[in-house]
This record gives structure tokens, C-alpha cells and sequence, in this order.
């Protein structure tokens, strides 16, 4: 049987959708009975951000939002969750859970697009299998990975399909459809103004190319002018309007477009100037490539916070390992698409037009391993040109054919491999989600509930309150407040989340006014009459007036919490006047130990010695201040044995039971409210009042 070109792209399409789309139904078969991943029967999502379009989406459907909350209504991604759980008969938690896996898998679509542009669709159905699952894509768009990324990468690819067909045929659908997708793109994610701007940049290289060359460069100079209105800083209605009204004019006022293109392109290039074009560029720019560890805020007092890009995994430097892998799931096939790639770009050169994602790409090598993602269509279509191109040396169909099957699944098999083993857990399991819904019950949309800003987004969703920060709103400043509440004592941390709370909400009423313009440790300072922020500080100790409480505050501590207790206190130790970083407390975390009669290995060379009552530190021995025990007894009451050995020791161990781990600590983390209100349930009783007591979460009430 034989089909048509047509029929065969649809064909190749719905298998290699079906096949992005089942691999990714591998987590759901592996946790399909593990409960804990789930609450009111739905699979809980596995990326903190997703709260925050599932929060804007759920307002859309309700109505309703809280207010100063930011709730994203007016995103994209809410938009279309809200519109597709209005057709469609799911629950909402269903969808949101799987519309990545779904819409993600799309990706296939102009990939096999791109192999007809060069007359190859067997590389494009190749590349449409790799680029699907390959490990970087499948990570942030596998089930549960409820984020923008599931349509990140097909809009430029698109944008790649329609620029190769635009300068191929030089027909003028494609001005307008690269245009529309450019807005598409913004729309979706605001963030695109840099590979926007890259693939402008390639072509207006190959307009100066065609100059020099002397051959005719109109139409390359009108795709330049639609796509330049289409990149406009201006809101995507007016600069939808404006494309397709150029569009009307090109279509029905051919020769008066023609007679003024130039004037055309120059007032594009004007207004993209004018409305902030190259702003967001630099400030990408800025963020990722040109990392700062301190920032310095403020025309007062000039305060110095520790920046929250140093803390991010994905915005650090990768192995190369790691880095090849992510893009096309083993090394070996990574070179592989490299030469694919520079092979298919001799052949056909118009795939240099790949490059802006090639280079985003690879800027992940140094500059983080989230960009990796970029580059996988382009590494793709190179395997899969590769793979076709050496099957071409046999003549043979039937040794051709099972040539290219087998190269193709060898270059799957890590990438499925991956899927298999990435067994990546929800955000919050069961018992924690539990929590925060019970907590909904008791706090009102108008109170806050204080975490860690990784914990924002969840405790928005779940609890429907306030918080102070989350994934979008984390900066240096943001989180000292919060950093300090954490990891100092309880008076201080009381004092400290009321200013905080106070002052958030004083900023929303007073946000125009100049003299109000400042972070709000610098406000506290002014207004308590210091001139020092660490003097301010000091008297947080105190029983300072504070202001007349507006609303409760709740503080949340999760068990999870723990491990990353050295990152949550970096924000807070550090002379916010100049920028010295404070001495770094001794904190060593572990749930690997092997109990022995005369010692406890605690792993990385630490133990604690039974018989002196000492803890070795490779070759040093130092005394121990306490040796607590904490464990829940028959009834679920938190129980704390305390053996204090040297009162004049600053080292603390503390051994959770029924966690199964140890905890090497200094006084000034075993003294911290986090400590004291989370693993010893130890709460000054005029300052904090228990709300909600599990082992995998806490609740506490502010009460000053």
C-alpha cells in the first residue's frame, strides 16, 4: 500500500504523538498505587511552579482572588488550563496534571514538518521520536510538570518551520504566520524577546548577505518588517492589530507596500526601540550570564542582600556529561547530532536558521543546565539526518530500512532508559497537602502564611491565603525578612513577621510614593530612627512597639525543610550594610548512619563517640554540648530526651527516631525558631501558639 506525502505526515505525526504521549504515561503506571503521591484521589504535581497557573486558573473559573495576591489571571497559561477545564469533563486537579504530557507532545508536529522542508520527512519522523522524549524536554514536560514549558519549545520551533518556508517559497502566508507566532509566543511566555530577537538577528544577516551578492532581498526585508512590529514592546492585541492590518495592505495594496517598505521596516525598528525592545534582552542577559552574588538596593541606606540566582541549581554550571545527556540522552548521540547537524547544514544551509536555538542551547554548559531544552529539536533533526544519511549508503531498501530502525531505537533507548528511572516525586505528598487544606479551614484569604519561597506557590494554592514569597517573588531583599524569622529566635522571628507582614501590606497602599520606595528592612530601619540596619536589627531582641496587627500570620514548617536550612540561613547572615558574609554555622544533616557499640558513623567522616561523649570530625574531637533524642509516643505526642554532656560546648547533636536522622548542629541553629518550633515543638507561649502538629509538617500562630 502506498501513500500520499500528505498522508504519510499525518501518519509519522499520530506515531510519533502516541509515542511521546505513552512514554509519558510511564510515572502514572509506576505510582499508580503509591497513595502518598496522591490526595482526594488525584496525582498531586511535581513542579512548585505549577501552583502558581493553577491558582490563576482556578481564580478564573471562580472569580474570585485574593487581594495584592498577584493571583495570574491574566496569563496565558491560567487562560487555557480555565478554558480547557471548561470543555473538557475532568476534574480540575486531572487536568492540570496531564495537559503537559498532552500538549507537549505536539512538539512532533513541525519537526516532521522541518524534515519535508528538505525533502527528508524519514529525518523528520526520526528527529519527532528523539526531540520528543529526550531528557531535558521529557523532565519539564513529563506528567505533573505543570509549567510553560510544554509549549516553550513548540513555538519557536514553529517559528523555525515558518521561517524556512518563508525564504524558501517566498510566500507571503508565511509573513503573517511567523508574525502571529511571534505573538503566540510572547503571549505565552514574555520571556521569548531573546530568540525572537537571535532569529531576527540571523536573518537580517541574510538580507546583508543578499545585498553584497546583489541578488533581490524584498521579501527577506518584509518578513524582517512583520517580524519587528510583530516583537514591539507594546501589549499583544495592538500589536496583533497592527500585523494583520500590514498583512491587509501587503495583500490588497501590494504596490503601495512594495513603494513603502522601507519606511515601513524603519518605523518598526523605531517603534521597537521606543517601547522598550532591548530591555527585557539585557535583562536576561543580566540574570543568567552576568551572575552577581550580592545586590545592592536602595538610595538610603544602600543595603546589601545575598541574590537568589546562586542558589538555583538550574542556573549553574553543568558537566559536560550532564549537559550532552540532557540534550540528547547520551553523549555518543550528542556528537552524533552535532555532525548530523553541521552535515545537514552543508546540504541544506537554510537550517543555519537553527542556530539561535543551537546557541541557547549550549549557553547551558556554563550558564545552566534550563537552557539545555533548546537545543534538543535541532540535536534531533542532526541524529536523525545522521542515521538517514548513513542508511543511505546501502542500496538495499530492506538493509536500509532496518539500518535506520536500528540506529534509531539505539539512540532511544537512553532517553527511555532515563524515563524509566526518573522517578521524580510530587511537590508535597499527601500528608503535607493535608496540612496545608486543613489550614484553608482555619486562616482567612487575607492572612499569610510565612514558608520558605519554594514553598509559596503550594501554600497559595492549597491554603488560599497569603505568603510573603514564592517562586516569582524571591529576591534578596524578599527573603532576608523570612531567612531571619527561620533561623534566629523566637522573639526575634516574632518581632520580624509582623514588621514583615505590616510593611508588605503597607507597600500596596503607599507603592507610588517616593519616600516609601525602599525594601522593607530599609523602611523599618528609618522609621524605628536607626541609621545602622544592624543596630535595627539588634533590637528585634527587644520588646520593641511594633505596628497594630491587620491580620493573623501563620508560619509553616515542613520537615523538608531541614536540608536546605544552610541555603535558607545565607540570606539572612550577612551585614546588610556592607555585604560581609557571616561566619557559616556548623549544620550536618543525615539519614545514613550505621549504629556500632562504641559509635555512631553518621557518614563524610563524622561520628560521635558513645563511651567520651565526643563527636569525631575526621581527625578532631570535639565535645558535644546536648545529645537529644525526639520521638512521637503511642498517643502521637512529640517526646524529647535531653542529655547535656558539656555545657560549655557550642555542638549539639539531635537524633530524630521516627525519621531515622541525625542532626549535627551549633547553638545559634539549635536555638533557631525553625528548630525549636519544628523538631522539639518548644514554642514561646506569648509569642507563637500550635495550629497544626504533624510529623512531616507544623503550624504555628503568630500571636503579637
Amino acid at each position: 500500500m502506498s501513500f500520499s506525502k500528505n498522508k504519510q505526515i499525518i501518519l509519522f505525526i499520530l506515531i510519533a504523538f502516541i509515542f511521546s504521549f505513552s512514554l509519558r504515561l510511564i510515572w502514572v503506571y509506576q505510582f499508580s498505587d503509591y497513595e502518598q503521591f496522591k490526595f482526594n484521589n488525584q496525582f498531586i504535581i511535581n513542579t512548585n511552579d505549577g501552583y502558581y497557573w493553577a491558582e490563576g486558573a482556578r481564580d478564573i473559573l471562580s472569580g474570585e482572588q485574593n487581594i495584592n495576591q498577584n493571583s495570574p489571571v491574566s496569563t496565558a497559561t491560567a487562560k487555557l488550563t480555565a478554558i480547557v477545564a471548561t470543555i473538557f469533563p475532568f476534574s480540575f486537579e486531572t487536568i492540570i496534571f496531564y495537559i503537559p504530557a498532552f500538549f507537549a507532545s505536539l512538539l512532533v508536529i513541525p519537526i516532521i514538518l522541518i524534515g519535508k522542508s528538505v525533502e527528508k520527512l524519514e529525518v523528520g519522523f526520526i528527529a519527532a521520536l528523539v526531540a520528543s522524549i529526550a531528557w531535558s524536554y521529557y523532565n519539564r514536560t513529563m506528567v505533573g510538570y505543570y509549567d510553560t514549558d510544554f509549549f516553550n519549545i513548540l513555538f519557536p520551533t514553529v517559528l523555525l518551520w515558518s521561517l524556512i518556508w518563508a525564504l524558501k517559497t517566498q510566500e507571503e502566508k508565511y509573513l503573517i504566520i511567523t508574525a502571529l507566532d511571534i505573538i503566540a509566543y510572547r503571549w505565552w511566555y514574555p520571556q521569548s524577546y531573546s530568540l525572537e530577537f537571535a532569529f531576527f538577528a540571523l536573518i537580517f544577516i541574510y538580507v546583508i548577505y543578499q545585498v553584497i551578492r546583489k541578488q533581490r532581498f524584498e521579501y527577506t526585508l518584509m518578513l524582517l518588517t512583520f517580524m519587528m512590529f510583530a516583537m514591539m514592546g507594546l501589549d499583544g492585541w495592538s500589536r496583533f492589530g497592527i500585523v494583520v492590518v500590514l498583512f491587509f495592505i501587503l495583500k490588497y495594496k501590494s504596490e503601495v507596500f512594495k513603494k513603502y517598505l522601507y519606511y515601513f521596516f524603519g518605523l518598526s525598528l523605531l517603534l521597537f526601540m521606543a517601547t522598550g525592545g532591548f530591555d527585557p534582552i539585557l535583562g536576561q542577559l543580566k540574570s543568567y550570564v552576568f551572575k552577581v552574588h550580592i545586590s545592592v538596593v536602595g538610595e538610603d541606606l544602600k543595603l546589601h542582600y545575598y541574590t537568589v540566582m546562586q542558589t538555583i541549581r538550574e542556573a549553574g554550571q553543568i558537566p559536560f556529561e550532564t549537559f550532552a545527556n540532557r540534550i540528547s540522552g547520551h553523549s555518543i548521540t550528542f556528537f552524533v547530532g552535532v555532525i548530523g547537524y553541521i552535515w545537514l547544514v552543508i546540504r541544506y544551509p537554510i537550517m543555519l536558521l537553527g542556530l539561535p536555538l543551537v546557541g541557547l542551547g549550549f549557553l547551558a554548559y556554563s550558564g545552566g543546565l534550563r537552557f539545555t531544552i533548546y537545543a534538543v529539536p535541532i540535536m534531533a533533526l542532526g541524529v536523525g539526518f545522521f542515521i538517514y544519511e548513513i542508511a543511505n549508503f546501502f542500496k538495499q531498501s530492506v538493509v536500509k530500512h532496518s539500518i535506520i530502525a536500528i540506529l534509531t531505537i539505539l539512540a532511544l533507548v537512553p532517553n527511555i532508559n532515563h524515563i524509566i528511572e526518573y522517578r521524580v516525586p510530587t511537590v508535597f505528598n499527601k500528608a503535607e497537602v493535608e496540612v496545608l487544606d486543613k489550614l484553608k479551614s482555619i486562616a482567612k484569604r487575607e492572612d499569610y502564611v510565612v514558608g520558605w519561597w519554594d514553598y509559596g506557590y503550594p501554600i497559595r494554592y492549597y491554603s488560599d491565603t497569603k505568603t510573603l514569597s514564592d517562586g516569582g517573588k524571591h529576591s534578596g531583599a524578599i527573603n532576608f525578612p523570612t531567612s531571619f524569622a527561620l533561623t534566629k529566635s523566637q522573639k526575634e522571628s516574632a518581632n520580624m513577621l509582623r514588621l514583615d507582614v505590616e510593611y508588605t501590606e503597607q507597600s500596596f497602599i503607599v507603592e507610588n510614593d517616593k519616600d516609601r520606595n525602599r525594601t522593607n528592612i530599609a523602611n523599618m530601619t528609618l522609621d524605628y530612627n536607626f541609621k545602622d540596619t544592624n543596630d535595627f536589627l539588634e533590637s528585634l531582641k527587644t520588646d520593641i512597639k511594633l505596628p497594630q496587627s491587620s491580620r493573623d500570620i501563620y508560619l509553616y514548617l515542613p520537615n523538608r525543610m531541614i536540608d536546605i536550612y544552610p541555603t535558607i540561613n545565607l540570606f539572612s547572615n550577612i551585614n546588610l550594610m556592607n555585604g560581609e558574609k557571616g561566619k557559616q554555622p556548623f549544620f550536618y544533616f543525615t539519614k545514613k548512619f550505621k549504629d556500632y557499640d562504641t559509635l555512631i558513623d553518621l557518614g563524610n567522616d563524622i561520628k560521635v563517640m558513645k563511651i567520651t561523649g565526643e563527636l569525631q570530625v575526621g581527625n578532631q574531637l570535639v565535645s558535644i554540648n546536648n545529645f537529644v533524642k525526639v520521638y512521637y509516643d503511642s498517643t502521637g505526642k512529640l517526646q524529647k530526651e535531653v542529655q547535656t554532656i558539656n555545657d560549655d560546648s557550642t555542638i549539639n547533636i539531635i537524633y530524630m527516631y521516627d525519621y531515622n536522622q541525625f542532626l549535627v548542629v551549633d547553638n545559634s541553629v539549635y536555638n533557631s525558631t525553625y528548630i525549636q518550633l519544628f523538631v522539639f515543638e518548644d514554642y514561646d507561649k506569648e509569642l507563637f501558639e500550635p495550629v497544626i502538629l504533624t510529623p512531616l509538617a507544623k503550624v504555628y500562630k503568630l500571636k503579637v
